[in-house]
């Protein structure tokens, strides 16, 4: 990975030079995506997630949307405190650390921060992993067995082992390849922190409740507390690293 940043009109851009061979700034535009007959898809949540192909290369482009009480105001303005505290720049450089310890997440493409006074807008591409559901999408439809389930616990104390930090882990955040791969996805607000039980098992009751909720919504979640049980296990006797 060649990190290089570049500043065009009110833009700040900083973007990978072995994914991409020159800066576009309408690749960070859904309309102007459109227009090139570039888009393949898009994907609800907070704020639309698109799909697109830009020279081979399936991409996924986000746009960061406040959510809670502040989005009400804000919707996808943020205050600007510094270049390098924007939320975009910090989980491209986040997702780069992690993709260099060898744990499996999205690749960062290229980010985009708009500036404009007090405030700031941003976006972020990934490289798209194809042929991937998230967890939730997953359980819709069938049962992990066991060895996926513990599969699923050995990678997370990995990224705990690692000191990394995701701060909304839920099961949607998870994605799973028809090849038994797993991937960890959204690190928005991520951070490094020092290995402590505390806040990795505040991160582990996060996602159980994640899936417990999308089981009490309706008979057809396959999730069950056994299923828990085998992630802790893997989880709590795989050797720190």
């Amino acid at each position: 990975m060649r990190p290089v940043e570049c500043f065009i009109e009110n833009q700040h851009i900083l973007y990978d030079a072995d994914a991409l061979s020159e800066t576009d700034t309408g690749i960070f535009d859904p309309g102007i995506l459109q227009a090139r007959g570039l888009l393949t898809g898009s994907a609800p949540g907070r704020g639309t997630t698109w799909f697109f192909v830009h020279h081979d290369q399936p991409l996924v482009l986000r746009h960061y949307r406040r959510g809670g009480l502040a989005a009400g105001l804000l919707h996808d303005r943020y205050v600007w405190t510094g270049l390098a505290r924007t939320r975009a720049w910090r989980e491209f450089h986040l997702l780069a650390h992690i993709l260099n310890t060898g744990l499996p997440v999205p690749q960062p493409v290229a980010v985009r921060v708009l500036r404009a006074g007090p405030y700031y807008r941003a976006d972020l591409i990934t490289r798209r992993i194809m042929f991937t559901a998230s967890l939730a999408a997953a359980l819709t439809t069938r049962g992990l067995d066991v060895t996926r389930w513990r599969t699923l616990g050995i990678t997370l104390r990995k990224f705990h082992d690692a000191g990394i930090y995701h701060a909304d882990l839920n099961a949607h955040n998870i994605l799973l390849g028809k090849d038994n791969s797993l991937y960890v996805a959204d690190f928005d607000k991520g951070e490094l922190r020092e290995p402590a039980a505390r806040w990795q098992q505040e991160n582990l009751a996060r996602l159980h409740r994640s899936l417990k909720k999308l089981k009490s919504a309706g008979p057809d979640f396959y999730f069950g507390e056994a299923d828990w049980i085998s992630l802790l296990d893997a989880y709590h006797n795989t050797a720190s690293t």
